[in-house]
């Protein structure tokens, strides 16, 4: 959704939401999604307050949305979290990308520094940035035929629309490819759709790259599409596939709001791994809100009276 204009006294209510103890994470989530798209400094400013939750999972959720409204401001924090060893993974990996969405020349030292950090998703994360950066200065930043359908700013361009179904699989399936190429693939079989990009899709969770799983079920829950749950349960319910990888399965199912995810989705917000158990409370909510009809997943900053 478009960023658009919000009175003062919405988004100091918001603020006063994100802070206050007793706002449930999903809750918190749909402040934040409000706040992404509120232009100005003062959503900037109530965004940042996010950044000391106790859920790791919503600070890398804080950490994305400031990589989607490319707004420069907030380099100066993602080149704090991306710095910060002692910082969850996840998060660091989110500020990453956000730098990298952004792109201005500011964010190019800090993804050099840390291009060949000692966590491998934190440095693939950062080559991808670069490589985003580097790509768009000489490319636009779509194929003009190609279809706009995702408002998101990805992490790579799509690979041209005109490649074939087969040759954008194969490059996917790779391991041995660039992962530039590789999610250039992935986001151009997003956006072509249909059954044989949902099985190259698919096929891509055999992978031995934990990030482009994890980006392979993002864009599932982009698509969404009944056809992936099948796939998304798989992956969820693995205990041995990485903690990033199963919270984008999750919140993937909570998108489609498949009825028949309920069952899954309740039995994971007890998992041992906090980032899936609080991934799994986040889709729950994103389900009902899918089968409510509504508008938007996000909250109107109303005053409680």
């Amino acid at each position: 959704m478009a960023a658009h204009e919000a009175s003062p006294g919405v988004v100091a209510s918001l603020c006063r939401k994100l802070k206050e103890p007793t706002t449930s994470l999903q809750q918190k989530y749909r402040v934040l999604f409000s706040l992404r798209n509120i232009k100005g400094d003062a959503s900037h400013a109530a965004m940042l307050q996010g950044l000391e939750d106790e859920s790791a999972l919503f600070r890398h959720e804080v950490a994305f949305c400031l990589g989607q409204r490319q707004d420069p401001a907030a380099i100066q924090t993602l080149e704090s979290i991306l710095r910060d060893t002692a910082e969850h993974p996840m998060v660091r990996h989110e500020a990453g990308e956000a730098l990298g969405a952004i792109g201005s020349p500011a964010c190019i030292p800090p993804l050099r520094d840390h291009a060949a950090d000692g966590c491998l998703e934190v440095a693939q994360t950062c080559q991808l940035a670069l490589q985003r950066i580097e790509f768009l200065e000489g490319h636009e930043p779509c194929d003009p035929g190609a279809p706009q359908r995702y408002l998101s700013v990805d992490p790579t361009p799509p690979a041209p629309a005109a490649t074939p179904t087969p040759a954008l699989a194969a490059t996917l399936l790779d391991d041995g490819a660039r992962i530039f190429d590789r999610y250039r693939a992935l986001f151009a079989l997003r956006d072509r759709g249909g059954e044989e990009a949902l099985e190259a899709l698919a096929g891509a969770f055999a992978s031995s790259s934990a990030l482009l799983k994890h980006e392979v079920a993002y864009v599932l829950g982009q698509m969404q599409d009944a056809r992936a749950v099948a796939c998304l349960k798989r992956v969820l319910g693995d205990a041995g596939e990485a903690a990033m990888v199963r919270h984008e399965a999750a919140e993937a199912l909570g998108a489609i709001a498949d009825r028949a995810c309920l069952a899954l989705l309740q039995q994971y917000t007890e998992d041992a791994e906090p980032i899936v158990a609080d991934s799994c409370i986040v889709a729950l909510d994103m389900l009902e809100f899918e089968q409510s009809g509504g508008f938007q997943y996000a909250d109107d900053g109303a005053v409680a009276t």
